[in-house]
């Protein structure tokens, strides 16, 4: 996989963090048990815990994937398969960063459908609540890693567009590791991280460059990048 696909990916979960900060709020609260100005000791086992099975579950989807992508590929031209799946992921990019920078709302539709997968899987981590030990946390975060979000799918889109199964996995891999900082500091300090993400500039700076990693991807989907 190109060196650009791995750096990329963890660039668009770090920059897709504002998106996070909304989305995954209510369960990190929850899962860190936080009353306002106090840190309890168990909120690091519990917190990387719930982030491990979260970034878990990426990758078992990327794997997944991944190998669907080089399955169709195989049937056909690798190299238009790759390109199609990659300008479609550059097109989501856009999109995303679009949103965010909140110049065009276009990801609902998107998510609610796949609140159809999430509707069978969330009463799945019920049972897990409230939140007791580092293993419930990860249970937590095996089944919160598929919440419907335009983020993910795009994601998911570039990692199917990697050529292999093992790619794709190292793809979401890194994407959740760009995931990571924001999440960790939404439970250590959600309160001043969600002042912080809804300022304007914030959302600007950050839908701008997704919005560029969009433009990018869609430029090597066409063969016209030298990155």
């Amino acid at each position: 996989m190109p060196e650009f696909g791995l750096i990329g990916a963890f660039f668009m979960g770090l920059l897709g963090g504002v998106h996070c900060v909304g989305m995954c709020g209510g369960i990190v609260g929850a899962v860190s048990l936080q009353r306002p100005g106090i840190v309890p000791p168990a909120f690091w086992p519990t917190q990387l815990g719930y982030n491990l099975g979260r970034i878990t579950s990426y990758v078992l989807a990327g794997f997944l994937v991944g190998g669907l992508g080089a399955l169709l590929a195989s049937a056909g031209s690798v190299y238009a398969a790759q390109r199609l799946l990659l300008g479609l992921a550059g097109v989501f990019m856009v999109l995303i960063g679009l949103h965010l920078g909140g110049w065009l709302h276009v990801l609902g539709p998107v998510e609610r459908l796949g609140g159809m997968l999430w509707r069978r899987v969330e009463p799945l981590g019920r049972g897990l609540l409230p939140v007791r030990s580092a293993r419930h946390a990860y249970g937590l975060g095996l089944v919160w890693g598929w919440l419907p979000c335009g983020l993910v799918y795009s994601a998911l889109i570039w990692a199917m567009s990697a050529g292999s199964a093992l790619q794709g996995g190292l793809l979401m891999l890194a994407f959740g590791l760009g995931t990571l900082p924001n999440l960790l500091l939404m439970g250590a300090a959600a309160a001043r991280l969600g002042q912080f993400t809804r300022r304007p500039a914030v959302r600007w700076a950050a839908g701008g460059l997704l919005l560029a990693m969009g433009v990018l991807t869609l430029a090597r989907a066409a063969g016209i990048s030298p990155v």
